[in-house]
């Protein structure tokens, strides 16, 4: 059985829905904070903080639980600058208290949900995992600090860990039954499709003077059935190798925000109007995955990240 925190988040909801189909039995812990209950589609579901140690003792008493797989954080670049207490105290200290609990439970499998900003401002890319480590915001330090403490656990310990370094989660359930629906948004594709949509009247483009083809930021965008898949594999991999790894996971094409708006104008058929405002503090002119060793390592191919079909799927659960 699996703990996956964050179960009624986005990616960790769609991970729930694609463990299942594999077979494993998941139980959710969410504080509903920013999930959503309808969202948990296993029959085991907790409602509480992964900081909160009675009711983590509570699961693994009542659950054989052989893995966990953490996706419970706050995950908004710009929060994180203008709220870093709130990121190192849920990002950091509250996933302390859930590794403390894993090791004193005998729970030596644990799956962490990490970014690709903790590279930072990147010289050379794509990125592959022996980029040197420099966040530029809080939230991306407060992943690296759980990467190390995993590192250190493991050391001290024995807990095995798999690391993966998303780079940007997009797309939604192709069934409909599962969708991306953070409040407020700040991903880029769900808000170019609210204004295709009607519910905002432009999409803002932050920055248009970046060292890129466009003058805008440049991402790697990952279909988020496709991040699911990497986590069960990684998964067999720490129960087959009992060795740890850390995976970046990216489609390896790089689009800017010009093209993605592009893009959701094709798909939809709307006009969707630009705004052109400042940069935003702490993006990165251009972050694109070397995705090689997951490939190598773990078998993982992205099978659903082609740009189009990522909108397609995004505009599809709006409606």
């Amino acid at each position: 059985m699996i703990l996956l925190t964050g179960g009624a988040g986005y990616i960790g909801s769609h991970c729930v829905k694609r463990l299942m189909s594999k077979g494993y039995e998941v139980v959710v812990l969410d504080n509903l904070s920013r999930g959503f209950r309808d969202a948990v589609v296993t029959p085991y579901f907790y409602e509480g903080d992964i900081g909160d140690r009675e009711i983590l003792e509570k699961i693994f008493n009542e659950h054989k639980i052989e893995a966990v797989m953490h996706f419970s954080a706050f995950a908004a670049v710009g929060e994180s600058v203008e709220h870093p207490d709130m990121y190192y105290k849920n990002n950091v200290a509250q996933t302390l208290t859930l590794v403390t609990a894993c090791k004193d439970f005998g729970i030596n499998n644990f799956i962490f949900s990490s970014t690709c900003a903790t590279y930072g401002d990147v010289k050379k890319v794509p990125i592959s995992e022996d980029t040197p480590i420099a966040p530029l915001n809080p939230y991306g330090w407060s992943k690296r600090m759980v990467e190390l403490i995993l590192d250190d656990f493991s050391k001290a310990y024995g807990m095995h860990y798999c690391i993966f370094r998303y780079f940007n989660a997009a797309g939604a359930d192709p069934e409909g039954q599962l969708r991306e629906r953070h409040d407020p948004e700040t991903h880029l594709i769900p808000l170019v499709l609210q204004v295709a949509k009607g519910k905002r009247q432009n999409i803002k483009v932050f920055g248009t003077d970046y060292p890129t083809p466009d003058g805008t930021c440049i991402r790697d965008y990952i279909h988020v059935d496709d991040l699911s898949d990497a986590h069960i594999l990684g998964l067999e991999y720490l129960k087959r190798e009992k060795k740890n790894g850390i995976f970046n996971l990216g489609s390896e094409n790089g689009f800017s925000v010009r093209e993605v708006i592009d893009v959701c104008r094709k798909v939809t058929g709307k006009e969707i109007p630009e705004v052109m405002v400042e940069r935003r503090p702490g993006d990165a002119p251009k972050l694109v995955a070397d995705s090689t060793k997951a490939k190598t390592i773990l078998g993982w191919q992205p099978k659903e990240s082609e740009l189009e079909y990522i909108v397609e799927t995004a505009w599809k659960s709006m409606k």
